[in-house]
């Protein structure tokens, strides 16, 4: 045994008082309790989630290199790799399966809600680039698919900025690797277990910003599509936003920055008191002219 009976019965505390008997089996349960906290904790921080949504997720990996050397086939099945949509303008990256009928669509519903009420416009300040991860969908499939959101975005020249690709396993595997998405299959019924958001790429096709879930605020798509082109697109407007708003990675929006919001409180404020001293002193000055000339024309 760890303990030796010669552990004492009574322990002294003070004149006069006397803690209880302590036995070994009081010992026993005090130390298993203390352990119980360090092993009990993880049982119950186990995921809960299916199994085939254990490994679902969209990591942050912002400031990541995608692949622009992975090829993949667009609508019309021409072969074409990823740096032939990069170098000119910003992106928005949507991953789906196009024979979902499910999430995917309506994420796609959700993007084109979010770009409606936007100036920007498809194919001059940002393209959209919709890829499958799904290597059984077809070009035939990804064309309708195409033909169906760019006549619901319903903009002039949308078709050229907009592309739909599909590709291999392999070719798949390289890009959701790059940006964190992470699925699984399904085999039972053949669906994918999916993360739902999009992804904001820089020009040269590095990771911005990433938005969760279906619907994506006009507001947040505006400013993360300004911080992705690196301000190129930005109005004056716009550059008072970014100094009130930043993007938060944890909840993948845009939020209030009240510490910017009072500084540009403080710098108005200042303004303005210059402004108004400034006006009274004019005014003083007017007055005292008027008092000066008042006795010539008497």
């Amino acid at each position: 045994m760890w303990f030796s009976s010669s552990l004492p019965r009574t322990i002294s505390v003070g004149a006069g008082f006397k803690l209880a008997p302590t036995s070994r089996n009081d010992i026993f349960l005090s130390l298993f309790f203390v352990f119980s906290l360090f092993w009990v904790s993880p049982l119950f921080a186990h995921d809960d989630r299916p199994v085939a949504l254990r490994n679902v997720d969209l990591e942050q990996k912002l400031g990541a290199q995608v692949p622009l050397d992975v090829e993949f086939r667009d609508e019309s099945g021409r072969t074409v790799t990823l740096k032939d949509y990069f170098g000119r303008r910003p992106l928005i990256l949507s991953l789906v399966y196009y024979s979902c009928q499910d999430l995917c669509p309506l994420t796609l519903d959700g993007l084109v809600r979010g770009m409606r009420p936007l100036s920007f416009n498809i194919g001059d300040q940002f393209d959209v680039l919709t890829v499958s991860f799904d290597p059984r969908d077809n070009p035939a499939l990804v064309a309708a698919k195409k033909n169906d959101f760019v006549k619901q975005y319903s903009r002039p020249g949308a078709e050229k900025g907009w592309h739909f690709l599909t590709g291999d396993e392999t070719a798949i595997r390289r890009l959701t690797e790059a940006v964190g998405f992470r699925y699984n299959y399904e085999s039972e019924n053949g669906r994918f277990g999916h993360a739902t958001g999009i992804i904001l790429l820089t020009p040269d096709g590095k990771i911005a910003r990433y938005f969760y879930g279906i619907e994506f605020s006009p507001r947040d798509l505006r400013l993360g599509l300004i911080e992705a082109s690196a301000k190129k697109i930005a109005s004056p407007i716009d550059q008072l936003l970014l100094f009130c708003y930043h993007y938060d990675p944890a909840t993948g929006k845009y939020s209030l920055l009240v510490t910017n919001l009072v500084r540009l409180a403080g710098i108005a404020t200042v303004l303005a008191l210059v402004a108004f001293i400034a006006i009274m002193l004019r005014r003083d000055g007017n007055r005292r002219v008027a008092a000066q000339r008042e006795p010539l024309k008497r």
